[in-house]
């Protein structure tokens, strides 16, 4: 198994909480990661029918046979669950090991435990390999153009499985069948034309009116859909940041993808060469310098603090982040050499701000990191080391 950068979080938390709950995409690596950190655990599946339809119709008898904890695997496959769980872990004599919990619809998890399990369970994320996680399995393509394209799904690991055959059936079985569990989508071409259309709009603030109208649903329609897909993982809804640096500043959210490989493929980009002359190439690249930030907080078990600035006059800053030392400023270039141009952005914005320029950066496709009279040119693979 590849080491997940999680693990040191999850093992710690499983010491002082009687439940512990990861969730995350479909096979973005939970059960394989919950099965290495706890082996001395019984493995339950409740993908199973057999075993689902035990803990359905008697969760008593079934939480009965683990008496010392377990790994319930796609739990929210069976919600009610949770309420026996707490009655187990309340008792005189607790458990004297965890139950390890994952699922992989974060809405049907966060109600559940918000009604049965508050104050008893901590909740982690695992999202797709990171650029580090993809390092230490020697597998870190050198080109940032080959990393988007492939994405961070650790299936992606087997031997000649190329993400141009992986993702349309991770689409097929996964996507579709879950949003279909949810929603009564009658017409799947009309909700995959939505998906394309999202990534075709990578980095871009979210219109809903747009999208409808682009897709042929309705407004409502398409935010019902959208608020699925962020739940399930596939979705990163970035919000602006609400500090008045501008009375005139873009309120909507920008949209992202949890994984460029899947956008990549939604595009119809099946070779990590076609990025080279893609009018996405820029949005791609800044969507993946969003999710190592992401990941880097996931492992922390924190939610990301990131934010994008932007006003109307078309003056942005892709990412700040709130740190206890103040804001961190982040451009993001996609391009190889530094341009003069790159800072400008920031120069402006810290002359609203009044932040330094030791706190500005721009992640550029580059393989030299150095400082400047305007910021720190920053390379990809540095990123993670001033968050």
């Amino acid at each position: 198994m590849i080491p997940r950068q999680l693990t040191p979080k999850l093992l710690q938390l499983a010491q002082t909480l009687p439940i512990i709950t990861l969730t995350g995409p479909r096979q973005s690596g939970k059960s394989t990661l919950v099965r290495a950190a706890f082996p001395a655990l019984p493995y339950v599946s409740l993908e199973d029918p057999d075993i689902r339809q035990l803990a359905q119709q008697d969760p008593r008898r079934f939480l009965a046979a683990y008496p010392q904890g377990a790994v319930l695997d796609e739990v929210q496959r069976v919600p009610d669950l949770f309420s026996y769980l707490q009655s187990v872990v309340d008792q005189p004599s607790p458990p004297t090991a965890p139950y390890v919990l994952t699922g992989s619809q974060n809405f049907l998890l966060l109600d559940a435990i918000n009604q049965s399990l508050a104050g008893r369970t901590a909740v982690l994320r695992l999202l797709p390999f990171s650029c580090a996680e993809w390092q230490a399995a020697g597998q870190l393509p050198a080109n940032a153009d080959d990393i988007i394209w492939r994405g961070g799904y650790p299936r992606l690991l087997r031997p000649h499985l190329s993400p141009a055959d992986f993702y349309p059936s991770y689409i097929q079985t996964y996507l579709e069948r879950d949003v279909r569990s949810i929603l009564n989508i009658s017409d799947l071409s009309a909700f995959t034309r939505f998906l394309r259309l999202c990534a075709g709009r990578i980095g871009s603030p979210l219109n809903l009116s747009s999208l409808a109208s682009d897709c042929g649903v309705a407004v409502n329609t398409a935010k019902a859909w959208v608020s699925v897909l962020e739940a399930s993982y596939v979705l990163y809804l970035l919000p602006p940041h609400h500090a008045n640096f501008s009375k005139r500043l873009i309120k909507s959210p920008k949209l992202y993808f949890y994984d460029t490989g899947l956008a990549c493929s939604l595009l119809g980009i099946r070779e990590g060469a076609q990025l080279a002359s893609h009018y996405l190439r820029g949005g791609l690249f800044e969507n993946l310098v969003l999710t190592e930030i992401l990941k880097h907080y996931d492992a922390l078990g924190q939610v990301a603090p990131v934010y994008f600035w932007q006003d109307k006059t078309g003056r942005e800053v892709d990412f700040l982040l709130e740190q206890p030392t103040g804001l961190l400023a982040l451009e993001v270039k996609a391009g190889l050499t530094l341009s003069t141009d790159y800072f400008r952005q920031l120069d402006y914005w810290r002359g609203l701000s009044g932040v330094p320029a030791e706190r500005a950066y721009v992640v550029y496709a580059g393989t030299t990191t150095r400082p400047t009279a305007h910021g720190t040119l920053l390379r990809l693979a540095d990123l993670t080391s001033v968050l």
